[in-house]
């Protein structure tokens, strides 16, 4: 039975890599290897210049009976040249036959059998020397009674293959080249292509495979946008399920989402799912620096998919190509991209009823993609992929915890609770870096305290306690954090105290306060807001109330609560002066929690938000100082703490604050 499951298994293997070399087959060309460049190796460079010394011998012989000039005039002196044959470039010519009958005199004899010996090394009376200017050469030739005669030289095929040769020659050579950059460049989306290969597209069509693939059992706190992909698979493997009342398929759908939350681990599990052909590749792939090469692999890919049908078609970051036409008109339009989102354009919307073709795309940024994509016809769906909620990222966790040692499961709660807005890269990146922690520590299982640990290096940097600080700034830091703290603590409707500690971190943070949300939460009230400026203003009042001056510490919070106090006025309408108005660009996305805009107001309104915001704050700040000093006994406890452990835990600022009023 073994035997069998292993021959079974080879089998397998076989057919797997046979379906694989099938598909790569239409991207060759000449026996090639996608992006790269013919399959030419060493022997074929050794044969052709073996040809090319071959050539040349036979072409230019080597002239084993040449002479000097200088030779030849001597030589026709004495009188043993007999006869020559003048041509453009060179005179050939025979020596004297000496015979009894016109033996000349006795004492000449061996003047002229030395130098016809010396000439022609002993070996024979021909000759050849190159031809140089010379105006009495006829007129010696008459005098020494020689033969001559003019010779038209056939030089055609000498100066073409000395023409032909050199070019075949350093074409070969910049064909070897190219190939060896194709290799160390990685000949794909960033290597030197093959030149007849620069329009074919450059997708790649996946295989079902049992061991490489992602599946959605491999994807964990996107449950709605996994059950759109299910639904869009089940599309292609059954159409006529959906087509019978007469309806149509989608042509098209867009996952949209921060940064980090898997829309491409999404994707890979649509191809690991699906049990049609998966073409993907990403929008970068599509420009290249030649003029109309991005909808001429356009085309390419979509010719490639209707060959294929029915099948998806993934484009990764399509805003890459998809941006809006007409934008920044007054620097100049990208006429090469926009070629290329037209081309892509006109495919989607040629699709013909019969044609069972997916486009699936992603992108971080849809508040840049042309209208014209979104359509319906087009894009049909548009796929929220969010920031997942706290089950959503306790599912995470345990996804990636599944290969790691952990000392309590119950620990995922509690780290899900702490990490509210956190993507799935973001809990991922902890998980590893928890792992690492222990592996560090020379522990048997990742512990809770880990966990957190890795947190804070995500949230706050790395710890440098070897950073040295002098008394008077780690004083000064104490003082700060345990402001934040104690105003944290005691305020209506902030977030718990966490830690605190007074531990370089990071580039420039000297100090901070971890502060975790208990639940998620989507709205916010003023009280609330405020309640949080207040908390970034806790360590700037207490270096006021402690020391009578102020530091630099402050500058991130400060930056913070500037854009809080903004916003309220302009985009909440938590104002006195301009109550119920909002200023927000009204083109801006608002789902990714992008940085609003607002748009040019009169001189007169921009004095009053200025007015209104600067109010929020000092009336926060006046606050903070207050509660600072009704509670300056605690902050010089908790400060004196920190000088002394530098940490403090939740339980240790409860035991110095007592129960907050948030838990």
């Amino acid at each position: 039975m073994a035997k069998q499951q292993k021959q079974q298994k080879q089998q397998d293997q076989q057919n797997n890599k046979q379906q694989q070399d099938q598909q790569n087959t239409g991207n060759d060309y000449l026996n090639q290897e996608p992006g790269r460049g013919p399959r030419i190796k060493i022997w074929h460079y050794l044969a052709f210049i073996g040809v090319f010394i071959v050539i040349q011998w036979f072409f230019y012989p080597k002239q084993t009976n040449e002479i000097s000039y200088k030779t030849f005039k001597d030589t026709l002196k004495s009188g043993a040249i007999e006869k020559v044959s003048i041509g453009k470039n060179e005179i050939m010519g025979r020596y004297q036959r000496f015979d009894t009958r016109g033996m000349p005199q006795p004492d000449t004899m061996p003047k002229i059998e030395s130098i016809r010996q010396k000439a022609s090394g002993g070996e024979g009376y021909d000759f050849v020397t190159v031809r140089v200017q010379d105006d009495s050469l006829i007129h010696q030739l008459e005098r020494y009674n020689v033969n001559y005669e003019g010779r038209v030289e056939n030089t055609f095929w000498r100066e073409a293959l000395g023409w032909i040769i050199p070019i075949l020659f350093f074409i070969l050579i910049w064909a070897f080249i190219i190939r060896r950059m194709s290799k160390t460049m990685g000949g794909g989306a960033g290597g030197m292509q093959n030149p007849f290969n620069i329009g074919k597209s450059k997708a790649q069509m996946h295989v079902k495979s049992k061991e490489n693939d992602v599946t959605f059992k491999d994807v964990a706190g996107v449950d709605e946008a996994k059950e759109e992909l299910k639904e869009m698979i089940e599309f292609l493997r059954t159409p006529e399920k959906f087509t019978r009342l007469g309806g149509k398929l989608p042509k098209g759908v867009v996952l949209i989402g921060p940064p980090g939350t898997g829309k491409t681990l999404l994707a890979r599990a649509v191809a690991g799912e699906a049990d049609v052909p998966f073409f993907s590749l990403t929008g970068s792939e599509f420009i290249e620096m030649f003029v109309g090469v991005g909808a001429s692999r356009v085309r390419d890919l979509f010719k490639q998919a209707k060959s294929k049908q029915p099948c998806i078609i993934f484009i990764d970051e399509l805003d890459a190509i998809g941006k809006s036409r007409g934008q920044n008109v007054q620097m100049g339009a990208n006429d090469e991209r926009e070629n290329t989102l037209n081309q892509l354009l006109s495919e989607m919307d040629g699709f013909t009823a019969n044609d069972t073709i997916i486009v699936m795309a992603s992108t971080n940024r849809p508040e840049v993609l042309d209208k014209a994509l979104l359509r319906p016809g087009r894009f049909d769906r548009q796929v929220m992929v969010d920031r997942p909620d706290k089950k959503g990222r306790y599912d995470i966790l345990k996804l990636h915890t599944k290969d790691i040692k952990l000392a309590n499961e119950e620990d995922l709660h509690k780290i899900a609770a702490n990490t509210a807005g956190f993507s799935g890269a973001d809990l991922a990146n902890i998980c590893n870096e928890a792992a690492l922690w222990a592996s560090r520590k020379d522990k048997n299982e990742v512990e809770l305290s880990d966990l957190q640990e890795a947190i804070e290096r995500i949230v706050a940097g790395l710890e440098k306690k070897n950073r040295l600080i002098n008394e008077k700034e780690r004083k000064i830091v104490a003082y700060h954090e345990s402001g934040h703290a104690i105003v944290g603590h005691y305020t209506p409707g902030a977030d718990p105290v966490q830690k605190v500690s007074i531990v370089p971190r990071g580039v420039a943070a000297l100090g901070f306060t971890m502060q975790t949300p208990l639940e998620d939460r989507f709205l916010m009230s003023e009280k609330e807001i405020r309640g949080k400026i207040k908390g970034l203003l806790g360590g700037r009042a207490a270096e006021d109330l402690i020391f009578g001056d102020i530091s630099t510490g402050a500058a991130n919070d400060l930056e913070k609560v500037t854009q809080m106090a903004y916003n309220m006025v302009t985009l909440y309408g938590m104002s006195k002066k301009l109550p119920n108005v909002s200023f927000k660009k009204q083109n801006q996305n608002e789902m990714l929690g992008n940085q609003l805009m607002v748009d040019k107001r009169s001189e007169k309104t921009e004095q009053v938000i200025d007015a209104e915001a600067q109010g929020i704050i000092n009336d926060c700040y006046n606050e903070t100082r207050e509660m600072l000093e009704k509670h300056k006994d605690k902050l010089d406890q908790m400060a004196n703490r920190l000088l002394e452990n530098e940490v403090l835990l939740e339980d240790d600022v409860t035991e110095i604050l007592g129960k907050s009023l948030n838990t």
